[in-house]
């Protein structure tokens, strides 16, 4: 997710998106901690990512 696409929504939706980012990574994180393979080795990262973009919008916007 890029941080245009981020600054097009809403603040709702960056609120709804930033959750569903960290229940996705605490799954994802679930796994792993279980041992189990996760389907896409490159996701836990690419989250974390996506959820300090968001993160950093948000605050850029309080100000």
């Amino acid at each position: 997710m890029k941080a245009k696409e981020i600054r097009e929504m809403t603040s709702e939706d960056r609120e709804k998106k930033l959750k569903e980012m960290r229940i996705t990574l605490m799954h994802e994180r679930g796994v792993a901690a279980m041992g189990g393979a996760p389907s896409n080795p490159g996701r836990i990262s690419t989250l974390r990512k996506d959820i300090a973009r968001i993160l950093t919008i948000i605050r850029e916007e309080r100000k």
